[in-house]
């Protein structure tokens, strides 16, 4: 399609933080345009399909407790196929159980008896979930910031469920070992995993970014447009010159700080995923495997298809496992992997087949101290603004969040549609 020359607003960037803005403009009745460097909508959400394998670009899922997560899809219509409520931890000989007493109160009995860390560290972990899941979300900001590991410490947990569980899980969650992410991230994140549920859609994680586009006007999505510079009132792209009264600058947050040289650049943090083929899956439940063993290898793993056969062809498993930062496939690291994962599983992996290994150098912005009530501002003054999980908190639900936030900035700036 041919570029527009004027518009009110332009968006910079179609993942999920673009997409958000765009659906709040166009609820308001707001003149906009969206533009996408790549071919596609999405951002860091994709999913690529090769020989009936469904491989999303890194293990992601979808958290239904997210608050922004309602206004934008309809959960039901994406067709979810959920994981367990809770994870296995490989330690020692045995895989132990951790459950969700809120979500499934029978469990309860056997996440206590579980041979992983003390029953004092389960008991209180337990209490630590639900008040994070129970309190209200001002009263959880309210409390003094600390790192993870510190939060962690302070509600009594003994340094073994920090190792054997807290800390792989964490890092998978955060991609940082260190847990020196802010508390008050910790706690939203407890909140969400103790309030929803854990799934993914049956199409892929793609299926969620193509949902919010939906309703949109596709003449309206500029794709295939890369963005070479921005300034007040005018956004160059390869195609021209676009001039407007506003701009959110909603790109991976590398890119926004280049745009935009006024924003600070953020620390991210990387992630692998190997992904394997199998012909017997090594586990028959969908649940989250976490390495109790301490080996800081994996992250995490787990069987995809047993969730959500449509990941694999029938007859056939998927596995995802996790690596913290970012790994160039090897002969050397996949050789390192399968012996992990057939340690953590307790079954061979010489016949799996190696689908793909996915680096994601920026996979999620750090969230260090301070990040205080999690909104950082979105107004940058001239008519710029910006929008992403680098802005909220490093999430989902930070990317609809924080395109929400700066939609409703600018329509406050440009006087319309103020309090949609």
């Amino acid at each position: 399609m041919s570029q527009p020359v004027e518009v009110d607003v332009v968006i910079v960037g179609g993942g999920l933080a673009g997409l958000s803005a765009a659906r709040r403009l166009d609820r308001a009745g707001v003149e906009w345009l969206l533009v996408e460097g790549s071919d596609r909508l999405g951002g860091r959400i994709a999913t690529d399909v090769l020989d009936g394998w469904r491989m999303d670009r890194g293990f992601q899922v979808l958290n239904t407790a997210y608050p922004r997560l309602p206004a934008l899809v309809d959960v039901d219509a994406l067709d979810m196929r959920y994981f367990t409520s809770g994870v296995l931890v490989r330690r020692g000989g045995g895989l132990h159980r951790l459950e969700n007493p809120l979500r499934d109160p029978l469990a309860t009995p056997q996440t206590l008896t579980s041979g992983v860390g003390t029953f004092a560290d389960r008991l209180k972990f337990a209490a630590l979930a639900t008040r994070c899941a129970t309190l209200p979300v001002a009263k959880l900001l309210d409390a003094p910031e600390t790192t993870t590991q510190e939060m962690l410490r302070h509600a009594g947990l003994s340094h073994r469920i920090i190792e054997e569980v807290l800390r792989p899980f964490f890092s998978g969650v955060f991609a940082e070992r260190a847990l020196d992410t802010s508390s008050h991230v910790a706690a939203m994140v407890l909140r969400s995993f103790t309030r929803g549920r854990i799934g993914v859609p049956a199409a892929g994680m793609a299926a969620l970014p193509a949902a919010i586009a939906g309703p949109l006007p596709f003449p309206q999505l500029l794709i295939g447009a890369r963005t070479l510079s921005i300034g007040p009132g005018m956004v160059v792209t390869e195609g021209g010159e676009i001039h407007c009264r506003a701009i959110i600058v909603a790109t991976d947050p590398l890119t926004a700080a280049a745009l935009l040289p006024r924003l600070p650049r953020p620390e991210v943090h990387g992630l692998t995923t190997f992904y394997f083929g199998a012909g017997r899956a090594p586990i028959d439940e969908p649940i989250l495997l976490l390495d109790g063993d301490r080996r800081e290898i994996i992250a995490n793993t787990v069987v995809l298809s047993n969730a959500a056969p449509e990941y694999a062809p029938s007859g056939k498993s998927l596995i995802a496992a996790t690596i913290v930062g970012v790994s160039a496939p090897s002969s050397a690291s996949e050789a390192v992997i399968r012996v992990e994962l057939s340690r953590i599983y307790g079954a061979p992996t010489d016949d799996w087949e190696l689908l793909n290994v996915v680096t994601i150098p920026q996979a999620l912005p750090a969230a260090r101290t301070p990040q205080a009530r999690l909104r950082k501002p979105v107004a940058l003054g001239d008519g710029l603004f910006v929008a992403g999980d680098h802005r909220d908190s490093p999430s989902i639900q930070g990317a609809l969040a924080g395109g929400w936030r700066a939609a409703g900035a600018v329509l406050a700036s440009i006087g319309a549609g103020i309090g949609v």
